[in-house]
């Protein structure tokens, strides 16, 4: 499994031309809540751009509330008035990729939440892919190689396994984001990746025997020195 940027700064003058557009179609044919935009194919000969650049802007638009698609049926706008729509699309134009510190604070935020979650909701199968995700960690970290992608897809397992799935969307919303960043600022060094191994394990071990205390703690502990270098950057 494979972790994509979804959305890169050199795409992003297109996704928000986009979405500038379809707030414009919106409002020129007056369409109200419930009512169905056109299709993928006929937006992007309309705009002039890519179907993968249109379903980009709508899966953004869906992101924020602003748009829901149903499958088989098309893309409708959602139940909310044109005026808070109007407003919260400049709000979507206006905002900025966000740096480093700010992603690694809300990453941290999200996992010491989603962590407890786990621990008490887990699933059988739910530990199954978090087991699949350390081992593939472990793999790569003991052959020397890149584990950033595997280090991530077990956290993503954790938000998964919490049940809750506005935090999922969140995660899986930021990750390629922190991925990029890892990358950037080469955070993780060799000594730092293989002391993840333990951690990830007391994790998992927490998460396994469904204690949401010791799941925290264990996971404060997997961030203090990630957090002392968000503040040094």
């Amino acid at each position: 499994m494979k972790i994509e940027v979804l959305v890169k700064d050199d795409n992003r003058e297109i996704q928000n031309s986009i979405i500038s557009k379809i707030r414009d179609l919106i409002n020129l044919k007056n369409l109200e809540p419930g009512e169905k935009l056109p299709s993928e194919r006929m937006l992007s000969e309309k705009f002039e751009v890519s179907r993968s650049n249109i379903r980009e802007a709508i899966q953004k638009l869906e992101f924020y509330g602003l748009l829901k698609s149903i499958p088989q049926s098309g893309t409708f706008v959602a139940n909310i008035g044109i005026i808070a729509l109007n407003g919260m699309i400049e709000d979507i134009l206006r905002l900025k990729s966000p740096d480093f510190k700010s992603l690694v604070e809300t990453r941290i935020l999200l996992e010491l939440k989603t962590v407890r979650l786990a621990a008490l909701r887990r699933t059988e199968e739910d530990l199954k892919q978090m087991k699949a995700t350390l081992e593939a960690y472990r793999e790569k970290v003991r052959n020397g190689q890149d584990a950033v992608q595997e280090d991530l897809l077990f956290h993503l397992a954790i938000a998964k396994a919490s049940g809750n799935s506005t935090m999922n969307t969140f995660m899986l919303k930021i990750t390629p984001e922190i991925i990029t960043n890892f990358a950037k600022y080469h955070v993780c060094d060799k000594n730092q990746a293989v002391l993840g191994i333990q951690e990830h394990t007391d994790i998992y071990n927490a998460i396994r025997a469904q204690d949401p205390s010791l799941a925290k703690q264990m996971m404060k502990q997997h961030f203090k020195e990630l957090y002392k270098y968000c503040y040094s950057v």
